[in-house]
C-alpha cells in the first residue's frame, strides 16, 4: 500500500509520525528525567537526614548510657568510701568492711543482667557476682589492660561470663578507690541499652526537620511501638486496628533501605503515596526513618506536561505546508535521474546530469556524473587488479610454506593463539613433548595443561603479552597429556594484522627439565659446602677461640697480680676474642641455621627476627606454630633462606617499620609468610631481581608454591606453601634423611 503513495505524501506522513513520536518520546524522557531527579533529590535529602538522625540518636543514647553507668559507679564509690570510713573509726575491721562492701556491690544489677565488679591494679578480681572469678587474674584481656592503665573512664568491649556459650558486647564506666586499690566498674550488656535510654533527650531534634509541607521523621522500636512521631507517638502499630502495619513489618524485616507506600495520617481525608528512607540501630533494635509525600514534590511535572502538549500542536501546524514544498523539490530531479540511469543500463555512459543548484539535489547530479566517469575507469582497471591479486596470493602461499617449515623444524614447542586465546596452530615439537595433537586442540583453549598453582603467574604473562610487551624466558610449569609436570621457560609476543590490530600471539615453551636438574645439583652442592663451612666454624673455630679466650683470661689475671702496665691491652685482647667468638657463632648460624640451632626451623626463624630487630632497629616479630614439624632438613634450610632473603629485602628496599614472619600449618600444607608494611612494589618496577629469582628458585626446588602480593603504599607479602609430606626435591626424588653431614648435625 505504501508503494502507491506519492513521495510528498510519504514525507508528510513520515514527518508527522516522526514529530509525534519524537515529541512523545522526548516528553516522556523529560518527564521521567525530571521525575527521577526530583525523586533522587528527595531520596538524597531523606537519606542524609536519616543518617544524621541515626548518628544523633546513637550519640545521644551513648551519652545517656555513659552518664547512667557513671552515676551507678560513682554511687557505689560512695558506698565503698562509707565502709572505709567505718574502718577508720574503728567500727569495722578492714576485712569485714571489704566483705560488706563486696556484698552490697554484688547484690546490685544494672538493667536485666548488668552488674558491678571490682579488681585491683594488677588485674585480680576482688568483687564479682560470679564467685568462680573471685581471686583470678584477668589481666590477659585487652579491655582489662585498658582498665588497669586508665582506672577511670568509659570502655566498650566483649565479655563471656562463666557458663555462657559466647561473648556479648558490653560497656562499663569505672572509678578508682585508692585506699583499697579497687577499680570499681559498673557494666551492662549493650543489647539492654534501650531500657536505659530516655528518648525525650533527642525527641525534639528528630521532629524538627520537615520535607516538603508535611514530611517528617519518626522512630519505631522492634515491637512496633512508635517512640517518636508528630501525631502517633506511643501507639503500637502491631496492635492498632485502624492503622496498617504491613509496611512497618516490611521495614522491620529489611532493617534498612527505601520503601514507598500509601499512608493516611489522622485528620487527613485520603491516603497519599509516601517515600520512607529508614535505617536500623541494632544496639536498641530501633528503626530511624525520614518520610515525605510524593505529590508535594511532583507538582512541577504537571506544568511541564501542559507546555509540551501546546508546543507539539504548534509544531504540527507548521509542518504541513513545508512538507509539500520539500516533496516537490525532490521528486522532479529524481525523475530526470531515473531517465539517465535507464540510458546507462543500455550501455550509454555518456549521459550526464545538469547541476542547477547547490543543495543536495545538485550534489546528487554532480555525484552521478562522477559515478559515470568512475564506472568507465573501474572497468579498465579491473583486469589489472585481478592480475596483481593473483601474484600476491602466490607470494603469500610461498611465504606461508616457508613459515610453516620453519615452525615444524623448530626443536621447541611453539603455539599460536588468536586474540581470545584459542589455538590456531602448534608445531610437532609441542606434540612430542606434551602429547596433544593439533587436531584435538585446534580452536580450543589450552587451560587444561596449566597447573592450578601456576595460574597467577600465567595470567600475568597473558596480560603482559596482550598489552604489547615481549616476555622472555619466564620459568613456570605445564602438564603433559598424561598429567606429568614439565618445567618450561616461556617466551612470547603478539603479532598484528595488516591493519595494525591485534591478530594473536606466538608462545614458545622451552623444556628446561634437564637444565633445571643441573641447576638444582649446583644449588645443593653450594648449600652442602655452606653447611660444611658453618659446621667447621661452629665445631672447630669457635672452640679454638674459646680456648684462646680462656688462656687470655688467665694471662689477664697474672698481669693483674703483677700489676703490669700491659693489663689493659691484655683485657682488650680478651674482649676482641669474645667478639670474634660471637661473630663465628653468628656466621655458623647464618651458614647452617637449621642444623646448628638446637630446636630447628622455629628457633632459626625467631633468630632472624631477633637479629633484624637488633641490627636494623625495625620492629620484627616471629609467630610460629609449634606443631609444625620439619622432618626434612633440606626443606627447612630452603624455607629459612627464603625467609631471610624476604626480610633483608624489606629492610633494604621497603622502608617498613614493622616486619612479621609467620609459620603455620593448615590442613595438609605448611605456610610461611613474611609481611611488611612498607611502600610496596611499584606497578612499573622490575620485579624480577636476583633476590626474588633466588627465592622463587628455592621454592621450586622443594616443590613449594611461591607468591608475592604487593600494592604501592600498603606493603608486601611473600607467601610460600607446600604439602607437609612433600619431598624436598622433585627432580631427584631424594629421601628425607639428608646428607651424612646433615644427619650428624640433626643428631647433635
Amino acid at each position: 500500500m505504501l508503494n502507491k503513495i506519492r513521495i510528498r505524501h510519504k514525507l508528510l506522513i513520515s514527518y508527522s509520525v516522526v514529530l509525534i513520536l519524537s515529541i512523545s518520546i522526548g516528553s516522556a524522557f523529560i518527564y521521567m528525567v525530571v521525575r527521577d531527579k526530583i525523586t533522587a533529590q528527595l531520596e538524597r535529602e531523606l537519606n542524609n537526614n536519616t543518617t544524621a538522625i541515626l548518628n544523633m540518636v546513637k550519640t545521644a543514647a551513648a551519652v545517656s548510657i555513659k552518664n547512667h553507668l557513671r552515676a551507678v559507679a560513682e554511687k557505689n564509690l560512695e558506698i565503698i568510701r562509707y565502709f572505709y570510713d567505718q574502718t577508720q573509726n574503728g567500727r569495722l575491721t578492714p576485712a569485714k568492711a571489704r566483705q560488706m562492701a563486696a556484698h552490697v556491690l554484688s547484690a546490685q544489677t544494672i538493667g536485666d543482667s548488668g552488674y558491678i565488679y571490682c579488681m585491683d591494679s594488677v588485674g585480680r578480681v576482688k568483687v564479682h557476682p560470679q564467685s568462680a572469678l573471685l581471686g583470678t587474674n584477668v589481666a590477659d584481656f585487652a579491655f582489662v589492660r585498658e582498665q588497669l592503665a586508665r582506672k577511670i573512664g568509659y570502655i566498650e568491649y566483649n565479655w563471656k561470663n562463666p557458663g555462657e556459650t559466647a561473648a556479648r558486647p558490653k560497656a562499663l564506666y569505672m572509678v578508682y578507690f585508692a585506699p583499697w586499690d579497687w577499680i570499681v566498674s559498673a557494666s551492662t550488656y549493650r543489647n539492654e541499652f534501650n531500657s536505659l535510654v530516655n528518648v525525650r533527650d533527642f525527641e525534639r531534634s528528630v521532629l524538627e526537620p520537615r520535607f516538603g509541607e508535611t514530611g517528617y521523621a519518626f522512630v519505631i522500636n522492634g515491637s512496633g511501638r512508635i517512640l517518636i512521631h508528630p501525631k502517633l507517638q506511643g501507639v503500637n502499630l502491631f496492635e492498632a486496628r485502624d492503622l496498617p502495619d504491613k509496611y512497618l513489618k516490611e521495614m522491620q524485616r529489611r532493617k534498612s533501605g527505601k520503601i514507598v507506600y500509601p499512608w493516611k495520617n489522622p485528620g487527613e481525608s485520603r491516603a497519599r503515596m509516601k517515600m520512607v528512607i529508614f535505617n536500623h540501630i541494632p544496639e536498641y533494635d530501633w528503626i530511624v526513618a525520614s518520610s515525605s509525600y510524593l505529590d508535594e514534590f511532583y507538582d512541577p511535572l504537571r506544568t511541564i506536561r501542559n507546555l509540551i502538549i501546546a508546543t507539539a500542536i504548534m509544531t504540527f501546524m507548521l509542518v504541513l505546508p513545508i512538507s509539500f514544498r520539500i516533496g516537490a523539490s525532490i521528486t522532479d530531479p529524481l525523475k530526470k535521474l531515473m531517465h539517465h540511469f535507464d540510458r546507462m543500463i543500455a550501455g550509454d555512459f555518456s549521459a550526464r546530469m545538469v547541476s542547477g543548484s547547490r543543495d543536495e539535489i545538485g550534489q546528487l547530479a554532480t555525484y552521478y556524473n562522477r559515478f559515470a566517469d568512475e564506472i568507465e575507469r573501474y572497468r579498465d582497471n579491473l583486469e589489472k587488479q585481478m592480475d596483481r591479486r593473483r601474484s600476491v596470493e602466490a607470494a603469500l602461499r610461498e611465504s606461508e610454506a616457508r613459515y610453516r617449515s620453519v615452525m615444524e623444524a623448530a626443536p621447541d614447542p611453539i603455539v599460536i593463539y588468536d586474540p581470545v586465546g584459542l589455538v590456531t596452530y602448534f608445531n610437532p615439537a609441542f606434540t612430542r613433548i606434551f602429547g596433544w595433537s593439533l587436531d584435538e586442540c585446534l580452536g580450543k583453549k589450552m587451560d587444561h595443561f596449566v597447573p592450578a598453582e601456576n595460574w597467577k603467574e600465567t595470567n600475568r604473562m597473558i596480560a603482559a603479552v596482550l598489552s604489547g610487551e615481549t616476555i622472555s624466558s619466564i620459568p613456570t610449569r605445564r602438564y603433559t597429556r598424561n598429567r606429568a609436570v614439565v618445567d618450561v621457560s616461556i617466551s612470547g609476543a603478539t603479532y598484528l594484522d595488516r591493519h595494525g590490530k591485534l591478530a594473536g600471539s606466538v608462545i614458545i615453551l622451552r623444556d628446561v627439565t634437564h637444565s633445571q636438574k643441573l641447576q638444582n645439583q649446583v644449588m645443593e652442592i653450594g648449600d652442602r659446602v655452606r653447611r660444611r663451612i658453618g659446621q667447621d666454624l661452629h665445631d672447630d673455630l669457635a672452640p679454638h677461640l674459646i680456648g684462646i679466650q680462656g688462656l687470655g683470661a688467665v694471662l689477664v689475671e697474672n698481669l693483674r697480680e703483677e700489676t703490669s702496665t700491659s693489663l689493659p691491652l691484655a683485657g682488650k685482647i680478651v674482649d676482641l676474642i669474645a667478639a670474634a667468638i660471637d661473630k663465628a657463632r653468628s656466621l655458623a648460624r647464618g651458614l647452617c641455621p637449621v642444623h646448628l640451632v638446637a630446636h630447628g626451623l622455629l628457633v632459626a626463624l625467631a633468630d632472624i627476627a631477633r637479629q633484624t630487630e637488633a641490627t636494623s632497629k625495625i620492629a620484627c616479630r616471629f609467630d610460629g606454630d609449634e606443631t609444625v614439624v620439619m622432618t626434612d632438613n633440606t626443606v627447612a634450610m630452603h624455607l629459612y633462606y627464603i625467609a631471610r632473603e624476604a626480610v633483608q629485602n624489606a629492610v633494604k628496599h621497603a622502608q617498613a617499620d614493622h616486619i612479621a614472619i609467620l609459620l603455620a600449618q593448615k590442613g595438609e600444607h605448611i605456610h610461611l609468610r613474611v609481611i611488611d608494611n612498607g611502600k610496596g612494589i611499584p606497578e612499573k618496577s622490575d620485579a624480577t631481581g636476583i633476590g626474588l629469582q633466588i627465592m622463587q628458585y628455592r621454592a621450586s626446588i622443594i616443590g613449594a608454591v611461591f607468591q608475592i602480593t604487593s600494592n604501592p603504599g600498603t606493603g608486601t607479602t611473600v607467601h610460600v606453601f607446600l604439602k607437609a609430606s612433600a619431598p624436598h626435591s622433585r627432580e631427584h626424588g631424594k629421601s628425607n634423611h639428608g646428607t651424612p653431614t646433615e644427619k650428624k648435625n640433626s643428631d647433635r
